[in-house]
């Protein structure tokens, strides 16, 4: 998958060509491109069509309208809209840096790109103080950014400087070809010392703001779990997501019974003697987008990371493991 050459593209117009198989007709078309697009989200396959940059059989189409074998599906993508967001000389912890991408630790409480409302003190505010050129497929609030982390959650995170790195990287999130591994603190211990949690998450039908394994409108997420420290209080678990759903990791703990600490949305009332959820994402692997080479990062624990789990009465000997590809390694994390 190695890309001989690299250039930033932000400025030019993509097409994509597509056939349907015998084997996809009557398959929804958003979901048909989906499977044939990797690189784009559902959502982001949805929003193109409704904008007209997707035609079927020379037609404009609906998301939900069914292919048949043959049909002749185009895709435009327009280039993106010009960056505006303000470069702040907000400090980052680089773990790694080239021409074609970076990686950092972002730490707890800084918001990974603009919302509504809310346009300065992001990580991309920051990147583009550091970084002279970004890729432009996020558009103007979203540029170089090819996954999240929620605003409580520190951890490895990687952007893209040039549009082809963020559209290979971007397929390698898509198709689930990335290593991501989390550590997390959570409530009371746990029965099973290792598992694994398949259920559907969605958004929640009544409280628009929590994602919920109970959504009539699911969608499959399964994450593995080892617990490395417990007691009664509380235990400290590592864990590897085989998906990418909203707040995945938060939602499966929390009903497993045992929900993050610290976290304001999915425990409240267990919120109240920690500054954030205690959640971080302690190591990312990928191929790098020019070369095919797998790279492996990993972000030391935050302070005060390590001062909740003292406070909670967990000791800092690591508990024997089965999971030989543990992130939690005490020379390596600084526990």
């Amino acid at each position: 998958m190695a890309v001989a050459a690299l250039k930033a593209t932000s400025e030019a117009q993509t097409t994509f060509k597509l056939v349907v198989p015998k084997e996809h007709a009557r398959m929804r078309l958003d979901l048909f491109m989906v499977k044939s697009l990797p690189q784009f989200s559902r959502s982001r396959i949805q929003q193109l069509v409704r904008a007209g940059f997707v035609r079927l059989n020379g037609a404009t189409p609906r998301s939900h309208q069914p292919v048949q074998a043959g049909d002749e599906v185009e895709l435009t993508q327009p280039p993106p809209a010009k960056i505006e967001t303000t470069p702040e000389a907000i400090p980052l912890e680089i773990l790694y840096e080239d021409d074609d991408l970076i990686v950092i630790n972002k730490p707890a409480g800084l918001t990974v790109h603009p919302g509504a409302g809310h346009h300065e003190h992001t990580l991309v505010n920051a990147l583009l103080y550091h970084c002279p050129t970004l890729s432009g497929i996020g558009g103007k609030e979203r540029p170089g950014i090819v996954h999240r982390l929620d605003k409580e959650t520190s951890g490895c995170l990687v952007a893209a400087k040039n549009d082809v790195a963020h559209r290979e990287l971007s397929k390698q999130f898509a198709t689930r070809n990335v290593d991501k591994i989390y550590l997390a603190l959570v409530s009371r211990k746990l029965q099973k010392q290792t598992g694994v949690i398949d259920e559907k998450i969605g958004r929640h039908p009544v409280h628009r703001q929590r994602m919920s394994v109970n959504s009539p409108r699911g969608r499959t997420a399964r994450t593995e779990y080892w617990v490395l420290r417990s007691n009664e209080q509380a235990s400290l678990v590592e864990c590897k997501l085989h998906s990418g759903r909203t707040h995945q990791i938060r939602v499966h703990l929390h009903h497993l019974g045992h929900p993050v600490l610290g976290d304001k949305i999915y425990a409240p009332r267990l919120a109240k003697d920690f500054p954030h959820q205690m959640l971080h994402a302690c190591k990312l692997g990928f191929r790098h987008p020019r070369t095919g080479e797998w790279k492996n990062f990993e972000a030391p624990l935050p302070d005060d990371f390590r001062q909740a789990i003292a406070m909670v009465g967990l000791t800092t000997t690591l508990q024997t493991t089965d999971h030989q590809t543990s992130a939690l390694d005490s020379r390596r994390v600084g526990l």
